[in-house]
């Protein structure tokens, strides 16, 4: 009898490290769970046996068998039907088991006689608020017998045993599946941050990092990962007072350790780094990094998660700012002082006696008024463009060659040095366009302005028209300073003016080849210039004869779908 038992136990204990490896080896949770009720099933002298698990929508299901024909599982559902989730194990019953057996032997016609049912549960975190234990419920594990031997309490705490362990392999491979899935989402949130994410080590080699800060420093993660921070992180101009590694030295992330590097976030220990960041490829752009410490519960640094954003365009913003208030001004100040100046002296009565002065003064009190104007209604202009909505008054058919005629006209007599010539072909029939009138002359006027002002030695300035089947172009071309080529497309930009000894000297504010670009894309054309530095410029402006504005207004008076063509800024009516 001693030796029987000692046998059991012997193959109880075998049965249970072969349960054990499975549990540690295996992740497919089916099959750790079908050995463990083989095995349940053989030490309770059982023939058969099921285990259900509870999912998270409040119901049972049939997980895995053993010695039942699997066509028949779904006719054991009475079992589990009904079946009440527990806090505590000795709590767990089913109503009527013994019942609901006879009844699916007798349906099924299968020799059961007995059942045992077990319930599988784990401790969870926390407790109920009177500080008990709570357990979690996860399923429960059946074995039936064919012959009419009850099972004992022994039986019982034999299944126990199986049923916990079943408990655990079912606990783990849940967990791994939650880990696997926030692994996931924490993979899918960091590619697709549209910032910069570096995952450091304590010693400041990458561990990882994103597809935004791949593409912002030039390094992609397989040629920086085990690199040193400052290999991909490399200044080429930094405004805070300490590197990370300085930091560090100094004892961050040490709650007592007092750094700050640029700005601190205080309690939370971050570190904030903001400079011009060289890319791989020799260029710079505009960050600022936050670095954050990933502490164990010792106080252990695990890792420093650095988040990087570009900030180049708040850089702009700051510049853009600087440069408004800087032109705006200086252009407002001039026409105000010259005015105020020549008011003061109309005052006294001595002015007064000289008729010619006071002519000439009040030509300029005027010109340096229409100057006032004309800035205000460029900043105007600027600002509704900015917002969406620059007005067209009118909308028509436009005779672009009457209206560089009156441009000529209007300039010609403001300088001696400048010969201003006309030049349209076919010139009888120049074909019109549809537009705005006066913003169409408020294009002409801006570049032949600038002709002027930027010809310093004077020389020719020439309107020139030329038209095809589908679009008219306008050039106004001179013999000025010229335009380098890397400031050609950055002229057309707000508050933007070439920086050269010959054009320091010019005044305005950088606002009116801006805001020819957009009247003339708000037309659906083009505008773009042609330059070398000494040789002079030629400004190109071309529109549509049959397309752009006129045709989107068309289409939204038919009620088609108001949709403007591409590259086109459409603006308030």
């Amino acid at each position: 009898m001693t030796l029987n038992l000692l046998d059991y136990r012997i193959r109880q204990r075998d049965y249970l490290l072969s349960i054990t490896q499975a549990m540690v080896s295996r992740l497919n949770v089916r099959a750790v769970l079908r050995l463990i009720l083989q095995a349940a099933v053989d030490m309770l002298q059982g023939q058969s046996g099921l285990i259900a698990l509870y999912n998270a929508d409040g119901a049972f299901a049939f997980w895995t068998s053993y010695g039942l024909p699997p066509a028949l599982v779904d006719a054991f559902h009475p079992l589990i039907e009904g079946v009440p989730a527990v806090d505590k194990a000795e709590d767990f019953t089913i109503p009527n088991l013994a019942d609901k057996l006879a009844q699916i032997a007798e349906e099924t016609g299968l020799l059961l006689r007995q059942v045992v049912a077990l319930p599988m549960v784990v401790d969870a975190a926390g407790s109920h608020a009177g500080g008990e234990p709570r357990q979690d419920f996860l399923g429960v594990l059946f074995v039936f017998r064919s012959h009419s031997l009850s099972f004992s309490p022994d039986d019982r705490q034999i299944l126990k045993s199986f049923a916990d362990y079943a408990a655990i392999a079912v606990n783990n491979a849940q967990l791994y599946e939650a880990a696997v899935t926030e692994r996931g989402r924490l993979d899918a949130l960091l590619e697709s941050s549209g910032d910069g994410i570096m995952v450091l080590r304590p010693d400041l080699s990458i561990e990882r990092l994103n597809r935004a800060l791949a593409s912002l420093t030039g390094w992609t993660a397989e040629e920086a990962v085990g690199r040193q921070h400052d290999d991909v992180i490399v200044w080429a101009r930094q405004n805070s007072d300490m590197t990370l590694n300085q930091a560090m030295e100094q004892g961050w992330p040490s709650r007592d350790s007092g750094v700050a590097m640029g700005r601190s976030a205080g309690a939370s220990r971050t570190l904030y780094a903001e400079g011009e960041l060289r890319r791989r490829n020799g260029s710079v752009v505009s960050v600022g990094i936050t670095y954050a410490p990933l502490l164990g519960r010792n106080g252990r640094l695990i890792n420093i998660i650095s988040t990087i954003r570009d900030i180049t365009r708040f850089r702009e913003a700051d510049v853009l700012k600087d440069t408004f208030i800087s032109v705006v001004s200086h252009e407002l100040k001039t026409p105000v002082s010259i005015i105020k100046g020549y008011a003061e002296t109309l005052r006294r009565p001595e002015a007064r006696r000289n008729p010619a002065l006071v002519e000439e003064m009040l030509a300029s009190i005027t010109e340096e008024s229409d100057r006032l104007a004309r800035l205000v209604d460029d900043l105007l202009d600027a600002s509704r463009l900015q917002a969406g909505g620059l007005p067209f008054r009118d909308v028509e058919e436009v005779d672009l060659r009457f209206i560089a005629r009156r441009v000529i006209e209007r300039y010609a007599p403001q300088s001696t040095q400048h010969r201003l010539v006309l030049d349209f072909t076919p010139a009888d029939d120049f074909p019109t366009v549809r537009g705005d009138p006066q913003r169409l002359e408020q294009v002409l006027d801006n570049l032949v302005s600038n002709a002027i002002k930027y010809s310093p030695r004077g020389g020719v300035v020439e309107i020139k028209g030329e038209a095809s089947t589908v679009e008219v172009v306008i050039s106004v071309r001179d013999e000025g300073v010229g335009i380098p080529f890397e400031e050609q497309e950055r002229i057309f930009t707000r508050f933007h003016r070439v920086e050269s000894p010959e054009t320091r000297a010019v005044a305005g504010t950088g606002l009116g080849l801006y805001l020819t670009r957009a009247i003339v894309q708000a037309h659906g054309g083009r505008c773009w210039v042609d330059s070398s530095p000494g040789q002079g410029a030629t400004f190109y402006v071309a529109l549509p004869r049959e397309t752009g504005l006129a045709l989107w207004r068309g289409a939204e008076a038919d009620g088609a779908p108001q949709t403007p063509p591409d590259d086109t800024i459409i603006l308030d009516m």
